[in-house]
Order: C-alpha cells, then structure tokens, then sequence
C-alpha cells in the first residue's frame, strides 16, 4: 500500500554528510505547472558554500564506502528498491503534480527507476574485472574497475526520478560518493527520493543533495575541484561548457547527455497505422518534452497524403489537460520559459514558409489558462539547410513533416542536424532498416516503434551535439569507473612479454 504523501506546501531542505539543512538565506519557489496559482513548496537556494560541504562530505565519506564489499553495497540498493515499490503511487502523484507529466507516465516513470535500482543491485554479485591470457605462462593479467571518487549528478525536470536513479545507481554501486543536485522546477521528487535512500540505510556522506540554481550550484558543483566525475542531463549549452570545464581540470571527466532533433522515419512500405501511431507517441508524449521527442517526421512522398491525414485525425483528437484526468494524453509545459520558446518558434516555422497543417499555440480555455499548456502545432516543410525549425530544438508540441524521395535522401535529412540521439524508422523491408541503421547518427534506434522507450539495460547517449560518447543508463558504469591492468608473476624469477630481456648482470 502506498503511503499518502501530503499535498500542503513543501518545505524543502539540504542534505549533506548525514543531516538536513534548512534555508540560512535565499530561497525559490516550486509551483504547479498546471495551475500556477497553487504553490508546492518552499526550497533553500544553496550557493558556493553549501557546495563546499556537500562535495566534502562526499569526499570524506569516500574511502569507506570503496572499502564497503561490492555485495553490501548492492543489498542497500535491494532494500531501496523495496521502497520504491510500497511508495510508487505516492511518488507518481508528486511526480505528476510538480512536472505536469501525467499520472500514467509519472507512474510509468517511477517504475522506470524501479528498475534501475533493481538492475544494480543485480549487478552487485555480477563480475566486474576479466582474467586475460599473459605471453608467459607464470603470469595472471587482470582488467578491473575501480571507482574515481566524488561524483556530481545534476539532472533534468523531464525525468527527475528516473534520470537521477540512472546516475546514483551506478555511481554508487561502483564505490564512488554522491552530491546530487535535481532541478530546480522539480525539487520535491528530488527530496523525496533521497529520503528513501536515507530509509535504505545509505551511510552519511555517500550521498548529498544540494537544492539551487544552476549558476548558483550547478556550476560551482561541476567546477569544484574534488568533484572527479560530472554526470549530467540537461541543454547542449549546459552540458559543452561542463564538458570544457572538465577537459580544463587534471582528471575530471563527464558523461553529458544533452538535446536532440529526434526523428520518425516513414517508408513507402510502412503499415500506415502504425507509422501515424508511432510519429503521434513520438512528438506528442510528454507534451513533447523528452530529449528524444520527435521534431520531424521523415515522410516518404508516395505515403504523404494518406500519412498527414491518418496523424492530424490522431493528434487533433488529443487532449492537453489536467496531469490527473484520466482522459488527458499530455500535461503542461514545465514553465514560462518553454511557452515562449515553443511559440517563438512556431512563428517562425511561418516565417519560413511553412504548410501550416495543425495551427497549434497556448490554450487560453477558462480550464486551461492558469497553467503553461500548449497544444500541437503541426507543418509541412521541404526540407532546406537554412530552415532553423528543422535543425534546432524546440522541445514541445511542434513537429515538421519533412517529404523524401528515396533512402539516400531520407538519411541525409536526417543526419542535417547538430544533434544525434535517437531515430526510428518504419518499414517492412529488413533491409531497408538496417541501411538506416548503419547510415544515420543516433544514440538509440528504433524499428516500427515511436523513438521514445528506453530500457535501462541498454546504454542511452547519443552524438554530436546529443551526447559525449559516455552514456548513461546501464553504460554509465563506463564513466565513473575507470579501468586498471594488473600483472601478477607466479615464477620465481623475471621473464618479460615482447621478448625483452629480464638480464641486469650485464
């Protein structure tokens, strides 16, 4: 049964080496997207010195949680995920009511985190070095992992139980320590599952959450000097200056994953259903607000026609409501900022001489209009390299329906952006797939399937702008470890590999 979480006004707190903090200065506000009128909660706003702490208790707490056995680390994540179970619906509900992420996905969302802490603790009794033959037959070589320190983890309103359980589980299964920053527009699901950690009985210091801003805690977090890793999923403008951050220190390292210009791919040959089904899922769930959201659908001219009409009969259909009303398909934006940018450009898919096919913008409805909702806008665009709406990020309601002619054409539209995160392509023809398959940049891909519905066991990451090359997910375990060779002789005397002579008596 899950506990009740209240619904009053929050009163939100730091974390740091094994004790909560309250506001000592300024605070923010988190309010309902939904209805910008109702006020969640209250939240200190940390600065340079709240970092300072947190990263040393982090630091302090380093060396015995290293030296804890590998399996105790994973009974802690065992017990989390029990947790997590008895409190699912409690922490849908917070979800649903701070991000504007409707119930169902809220819940699919804390499930989806589930399964993360149950992946790692699984993990905890799983090799994590290899023995490897040795040119002399005396000699055991060994590949082994080992933690890298204090990691920093600073995670997106999009998913803000799922994302942060990507990185803290790894991350500390693999003996490394924690400051956690969650966003700033979804504090409470942040709080709330650090409490759960602190239920599960993790030590002081090996996880710390620090409440801010970005400028204000973001980057004081990811510059500091005792932070040896920086996990992050956020902007493309967040992440390059982390990523050069990074490069300036001696042994900082980062995994960013950052925007997209995600893309369905629609084939002469696809099942008509199902390609409208899947471009639908893709642009539209989540209000369009998932970093592998689809901005474009690539539409092969032969299907155009039965194509728009088949999407626009679906998504015209689709309600933007109340984050709690079963009938809703989406929620709100998350804030101000993104209204504005999605009808900036909107206006400029106009600008650009785009088939308006879907007049979308801010619903202004007496139900509505207290809350940041916006509703589809859909076009019809030629593709051109000077089209912005085409290349850039939106990150809402909005998609390009883009025409092609034959495969080549098709990929090269795809590839024509900054980004490279996650496509899907929809044939019948296995040869066909497996041509974009190898042709197109992207993290993720997908077959007769909507480019959104990551499982954690694989890695998820892309290229180019959407990505570092070090996933997160299950393949973060790359980036807060790092690998070791070890060399052990059974001989009695020295024999060296490559035929170099061991003589020193000459």
């Amino acid at each position: 049964m899950a506990t009740a979480f209240a619904t009053t006004t929050w009163t939100g707190r730091h974390y740091i080496d094994g004790a909560w903090h309250d506001a000592s200065g300024a605070t923010f506000e988190n309010r309902n997207p939904a209805r910008t009128s109702e006020l969640l909660g209250v939240y200190p706003r940390g600065d340079r010195s709240t970092v300072a702490a947190a990263v040393g208790a982090a630091r302090e707490a380093f060396i015995p949680w290293r030296r804890t056995s590998r399996i105790r680390r994973g009974e802690y994540f065992d017990r989390l995920a029990r947790l997590i179970q008895r409190d699912t619906d409690a922490l849908a509900a917070v979800l649903a009511r701070e991000s504007g992420k409707i119930l169902n996905e809220a819940r699919a969302e804390v499930i989806e985190g589930l399964h993360m802490v149950q992946y790692v603790c699984g993990t905890a009794r799983q090799p994590y070095g290899t023995v490897i033959a040795s040119e002399i037959a005396d000699k055991d070589l060994y590949e082994r992992r080992k933690p890298r320190g204090v990691v920093a983890v600073v995670t997106p309103w999009n998913f803000p139980f799922a994302v942060p359980l990507w990185m803290l589980g790894p991350s500390l299964l693999e003996g490394n320590t924690v400051v956690f920053k969650p966003s700033e527009e979804t504090p409470e699901i942040g709080q709330r599952l650090m409490e759960l950690f602190i239920e599960a009985g993790f030590p002081a210091g090996t996880i710390n959450l620090v409440h801010g801003h970005g400028e204000e805690v973001g980057e004081p977090l990811a510059r500091h000097a005792e932070v040896d890793v920086v996990a992050f999923t956020g902007s493309y403008h967040v992440g390059s200056m982390i990523r050069r951050w990074a490069a300036e220190a001696d042994h900082k390292t980062c995994a960013c994953e950052m925007g997209s210009k995600s893309a369905v791919i629609v084939c002469d040959d696809a099942r008509l259903d199902l390609a409208c089904d899947a471009v639908t899922l893709s642009a539209f769930k989540t209000s369009g607000q998932r970093c592998v959201s689809a901005g474009r659908a690539i539409v092969h001219r032969k299907l155009l026609a039965p194509f728009i009409d088949g999407l626009l009969s679906r998504v015209s259909s689709l309600r933007f409501g109340d984050p709690f009303d079963p009938a809703s398909f989406a929620g709100p934006l998350v804030n101000l900022g993104g209204v504005e940018k999605v009808e900036a450009y909107n206006q400029l898919a106009k600008d650009e001489g785009a088939k308006i096919l879907l007049d979308g913008g801010r619903a202004k409805d007496a139900n509505r209009a207290d809350g940041y909702f916006m509703t589809p806008f859909v076009y019809q665009q030629e593709h051109r390299p000077d089209a912005r709406t085409l290349r850039e990020e939106v990150f809402g309601p909005h998609l390009a329906v883009i025409p092609f002619d034959d495969e080549e054409q098709a990929i090269r539209i795809y590839n024509d952006t900054p980004y490279g995160l996650s496509m899907a392509v929809i044939t019948e023809d296995y040869r066909r797939w497996r041509i974009f398959r190898d042709e197109c940049d992207y993290g993720m891909g997908y077959v007769n399937l909507p480019c959104i519905g990551a499982e954690v066991h694989l890695p998820f990451g892309g290229v180019k702008r959407s990505g570092n090359g070090q996933p997160s997910a299950a393949a973060l375990v790359d980036a807060v470890t790092h690998r070791t060779a070890f060399t052990v002789n059974h001989a009695t005397n020295i024999v060296m590999a490559q035929g170099m002579s061991a003589d020193v008596r000459k």
